[in-house]
């Protein structure tokens, strides 16, 4: 099974770690901001340009917020 992992805590949680490391049966994807947006999962990055850097395989930061991420 393909899953895509997104958090508001940023691409360095340590709890996204442990949930990547409990699913090693599936394709992950981690697309996830570059820090902490806490408290704008809806909202949407209107006025800057959206930029994704890859971390390592099928792990990606994103300088905008998780909804952003999800687009």
């Amino acid at each position: 099974m393909r899953i895509l992992l997104v958090n508001d805590d940023g691409i360095e949680s340590p709890g996204l770690d442990a949930l990547r490391g409990c699913l090693t049966d599936h394709e992950i994807w981690v697309v996830a901001p570059d820090s902490e947006r806490s408290g704008a999962s809806h909202a949407l990055t209107l006025s800057d340009p959206v930029r994704t850097r890859q971390v390592a395989e099928r792990v990606f930061a994103v300088r905008g917020t998780p909804a952003d991420c999800i687009l």
